[in-house]
C-alpha cells in the first residue's frame, strides 16, 4: 500500500496538474544519478535529477504475489552522467531504481511508485533500453549450492584454494597483435604452455581501456588466445594482462592438472539420467567401484 501526503493528494485531485517522473538510480559502486522528464532540474531526497536526458519509462506491471513484475527505461547517452564506458564496464548491473512522481512546483510533494533492480541493459549506437525488475525477481535467483556433478567453486577462489599465481597457472604479458575478424589475440607467452592450457581461462585486462574487465578464453593454441568476444574498447598493443590458466570443471581435470582433487566442489559419483537409463552389458562391469577416479 502506497502512502501519499495529504498535500500531493489534493494537488492531484486539482483541475490543473504539475507531476513529472523521476528516475532515482543507486549504483554498485555508491554512485547516485537522478533523471526526470520535466524540462528543468528537480530535487527529490537531496538527489538533483537531471532534465531532458531522453530518458522515459513503460507501463509498469503490478501483480499480487510473487510473480516477478517489470518495467523498462529507455534513453539516449546524451547524459554527461551516463557514460557508454560505465555501461559496458557494467556499472549499472544490478543497479536500484527508484520511480517518483513529483510535483515539480514543491519537489517536497513526492511518491515513490515503485523500487526496482536493473537486469539486462542493452544498447544500440547512441541509444540504451535498461530491464527493471521488482525485488520478487530475488527469489528466482539461485540460493544455495546445487548437488551436480562439476564443480560449482571459481578456479583460484577461497573454496578451490588453487594459487593461479603460480608461475605454472598464469602469467602478466602484453598482446603482440590482435585479428579481430576471427576474435584472437596473439601473446608470445602462451607457446611456452601446452595445447588447451588456457582455454577456459581468463583474461585480465590491466591497462588500457579494457582496464578492470575480463575476457574469456574459449580455445587457446600455440601463441593464439580465441576470446568468447572480444572486448566493447579496441585492443592495443600496448595493453597489459593477466592471464589465468582455464578449468572445464570436471574431477580429472582439477585432479590432473591442478593437483587439487582434496578440494573439489562437485559430486562426480552423483548418479544422473544416464545412469537410469543404462542397461547391463557383458563388456561392463557394474562391481559397484568408483566411476571417477
Amino acid at each position: 500500500m502506497r502512502s501519499i501526503s495529504d498535500t500531493l493528494s489534493q494537488h492531484l485531485e486539482g483541475n490543473v496538474t504539475t507531476h513529472c517522473f523521476v528516475w532515482i538510480i543507486e549504483r554498485r559502486d555508491g554512485v547516485v544519478l537522478g533523471f526526470t522528464d520535466h524540462d528543468q532540474t528537480v530535487i527529490v531526497d537531496g538527489v538533483s535529477c537531471e532534465p531532458q536526458t531522453g530518458m522515459n519509462g513503460s507501463e509498469a506491471s503490478s501483480v499480487l504475489g510473487l510473480a516477478t513484475s517489470g518495467s523498462e527505461i529507455e534513453g539516449a547517452l546524451n547524459s554527461q552522467r551516463i557514460s557508454e564506458h560505465d555501461i559496458e564496464k557494467c556499472f549499472y548491473d544490478d543497479a536500484v531504481v527508484r520511480t517518483y512522481l513529483v510535483n515539480w512546483q514543491d519537489s517536497t510533494q513526492s511518491l515513490l511508485l515503485q523500487q526496482w533492480t536493473m537486469g539486462n541493459l542493452t544498447r544500440s549506437g547512441e541509444h540504451f533500453v535498461a530491464e527493471l525488475k521488482s525485488i520478487a525477481a530475488t527469489y528466482e535467483k539461485v540460493h544455495g549450492r546445487r548437488l551436480l556433478r562439476p564443480c560449482d567453486a571459481q578456479v583460484g577462489d577461497k573454496r578451490c584454494q588453487v594459487d593461479l599465481t603460480k608461475k605454472q597457472y598464469g602469467f602478466n604479458g602484453s598482446i603482440v597483435d590482435v585479428d579481430v575478424g576471427v576474435d584472437f589475440v596473439i601473446v608470445d607467452e602462451a607457446e611456452d604452455y601446452q595445447d588447451g592450457w588456457f582455454s577456459d581461462g581468463e583474461l585480465h585486462w590491466l591497462t588500457g581501456d579494457n582496464q578492470g574487465t575480463t575476457s574469456k578464453v574459449v580455445r587457446h593454441i600455440k601463441s593464439r588466445l580465441y576470446l568468447r568476444e572480444m572486448p566493447v574498447f579496441p585492443i592495443k598493443n600496448t595493453d597489459q594482462f593477466r592471464l589465468a590458466a582455464g578449468c572445464d570443471k570436471s574431477f580429472h581435470c582439477c585432479k590432473k592438472k591442478f593437483s587439487n582433487n582434496v578440494n573439489f566442489r562437485g559430486f562426480p559419483h552423483l548418479p544422473g539420467s544416464d545412469a537410469a537409463y543404462a542397461y547391463v552389458r557383458s563388456d561392463q562391469s557394474h562391481d559397484g567401484r568408483p566411476l571417477v577416479l
